[in-house]
């Protein structure tokens, strides 16, 4: 069996790469056991997860960018396969492959090096590019396209929620005033228009930052699957199976930990009522590890300064013998 090397331009640094997958804890028979990489990107941690599966082990791994699906099919190995589609569709897509639970799941959220690299996407406020955004560029309506039909509400809405902006009223309002003359079509356009609105600015940071960061979470619809890929992934687990998650803002963070700590804690009912111990709430997964990036691999790649990877193991339901 091949593990194919990536081409030089489709090459990035993969965030926390030993730590996730070391986490996983491939080890003896569990080398031979089904996993999920949801966030295939260009193959990092796919390609590492391979080395460490045992020959009857298997991998599947997921992503919505036609491009991340092109670079997957390059990986000559019958143990892997690729699924053109979010990782919230994780249950519905193995369960047609009769697989029903696994033995750990890998999510890197966010975006990838390439996608920002590469103007032509609209992910980058940095370099003038079409304005889409879309990670899938086969689906949807793109950044431009939402950008000149939503309303000053819903902009809002979308600039304050998903990119915790304070000048969300002012963006929002330069917006509708600039495409009532002409169509907001490319990154650089957006970038001066939030440039202009914003007053203050944090330093070391580009004021268009947050409002990037913002349509491009709305357009992916990045919460809605995350929030509904961390209930799959959950769904899936097998006892004794982990879940590994990297994020890379505070909003992504807040949900992966506040999921994990739901099914880690379990409200303790009052002590005078005659329960049994078998009967009482027992915790369904266990906090692992909080792992950020060491100081040498920030220096190294500064895109990882933010990253966050949050474990947890998913552990038998005693009063039912077995996890279902």
């Amino acid at each position: 069996m091949t593990i194919d090397t990536p081409v030089p331009e489709l090459l990035h640094r993969t965030v926390l790469l030993d730590e996730a997958v070391d986490a996983l804890d491939l080890a003896g028979a569990r080398a031979d056991g089904v996993y999920i990489d949801g966030t295939f990107g260009r193959g990092g941690h796919s390609r590492l997860l391979l080395s460490r599966l045992g020959p009857n082990g298997r991998l599947v791994a997921f992503d919505k960018d036609p491009m991340a699906i092109a670079t997957a099919q390059q990986i000559a190995d019958p143990r892997f396969s690729i699924v053109h589609d979010s990782f919230a569709t994780m249950g519905t897509a193995l369960a047609a492959q009769g697989v029903l639970h696994v033995d750990g799941i890998l999510l890197d959220l966010g975006i990838s090096s390439p996608q920002v690299d590469d103007a032509t996407r609209g992910f980058s406020f940095r370099n003038d590019g079409p304005l889409d955004m879309r990670m899938d560029t086969t689906r949807g309506l793109s950044a431009a396209e939402w950008v000149a039909t939503a309303t000053e509400q819903q902009l809002e809405k979308v600039i304050r929620d998903y990119g915790e902006e304070r000048f969300a009223f002012q963006i929002a309002k330069a917006i509708v005033a600039r495409r009532a003359v002409e169509p907001i079509s490319s990154t650089r356009q957006l970038a001066a228009i939030v440039a202009d609105a914003v007053k203050t600015r944090e330093k070391g940071k580009d004021p268009a930052t947050r409002t990037f960061q913002a349509i491009r979470i709305f357009v992916n619809k990045e919460l809605e699957d995350l929030e509904a890929g961390l209930t799959a992934a959950y769904a899936m687990l097998a006892p004794g199976s982990r879940m590994s998650v990297i994020s890379f803002h505070s909003l992504e963070d807040r949900m992966v930990k506040q999921f994990f700590a739901s099914k880690a804690k379990v409200a303790q009912p009052d002590r005078r009522l005659p329960i049994r111990a078998v009967d009482l709430p027992q915790p369904q997964m266990k906090l692992i590890a909080k792992i950020k990036p060491s100081d040498e691999e920030v220096s190294a790649n500064p895109r990882a300064r933010s990253a966050v990877l949050r474990v947890a193991e998913r552990i038998e339901d005693a009063s039912k013998g077995a996890a279902k």
